[in-house]
């Protein structure tokens, strides 16, 4: 057994650890929290409804699943009413997404809570996700991440005063052949450089992004996807699509629940 002076020592050990563990600067890369704050805009009481035209798609949305299914409809409503209301959720928003899928509100909560592509709080029109990640950062976005903070006056996980831009670094986005690069929005805009960066943040102010390329990115340095620098050197024919049987499908209709029989289910 330790004696009372060895067990101060150990404990002094763990303190001492301690401060110098979390004492140390490290890469905050946190999302929004897990729980729900109140705010004037976002309490159970706020009304959120969808449109008319956007229940037109949850009809479609939950078309997709057998009518004892319809907690499978989730993430694409919460995306849809995410989309409907300026790029987050409020908590009346997830409510109806649980009213319709006919389920405990705090399912569709932990299913908001998990993915990181809900917001749960407000971001601005134009949200920046700078990929951080150990390919990006070599690549320079540091360099990205200190030319979008200084030109628009705020640091990360921050909103911009006239709500136009938000700024937060993530884990890898994918694109790690064209770092370093942010997502914005739904877009990814690749190979940046300090001068293109902010390129692009004006473009964006003046309320004209630039458009994606070909094949649904936009490398900043004029290349062609991930193309190298000697161009395309293989792929040059298309594949040809598997054909199938159109008479499969009546009218174009498909009842989930034939589909789940038809694999034995």
């Amino acid at each position: 057994m330790l004696s009372s002076p060895s067990i101060r020592k150990v404990a002094a050990m763990s303190r001492r650890l301690r401060s110098s563990v979390y004492g140390t600067s490290v890469r905050s890369m946190g999302h929004s929290y897990s729980f729900h704050i109140d705010t004037p805009d976002n309490t159970v009481e706020t009304h959120f409804d969808f449109t008319t035209e956007n229940y037109k798609r949850v009809k479609s949305i939950l078309g997709k699943y057998p009518t004892n299914y319809k907690q499978s409809g989730i993430i694409p409503l919460l995306d849809l009413a995410q989309r409907q209301n300026g790029g987050w959720l409020p908590v009346a928003a997830m409510d109806k997404v649980a009213q319709i899928c006919e389920v405990k509100p705090s399912r569709v909560y932990e299913v908001a809570s998990f993915y990181t592509m809900f917001n749960r709080t407000k971001v601005g029109k134009y949200f920046i996700q700078l990929c951080g990640t150990t390919p990006c950062m070599i690549c320079g976005s540091e360099d990205i991440k200190k030319t979008i903070e200084d030109h628009l006056g705020i640091k990360n996980g921050g909103t911009t005063k006239d709500g136009l831009f938000t700024l937060l670094e993530v884990e890898c986005l994918g694109a790690c052949a064209n770092a370093p690069m942010i997502q914005m929005n739904d877009d990814y805009y690749e190979c940046l450089t300090p001068k293109t960066t902010i390129e692009l943040l004006e473009a964006c102010k003046k309320g004209n992004p630039p458009s994606m390329g070909k094949w649904g990115s936009l490398p900043m340095n004029g290349q062609v996807s991930c193309e190298g620098p000697l161009g395309k050197t293989s792929l040059f024919e298309e594949a040809a699509a598997p054909k199938v049987d159109g008479s499969r499908f009546k009218d174009g209709q498909v009842d989930p629940a034939s589909v789940k029989a038809h694999m034995a289910y």
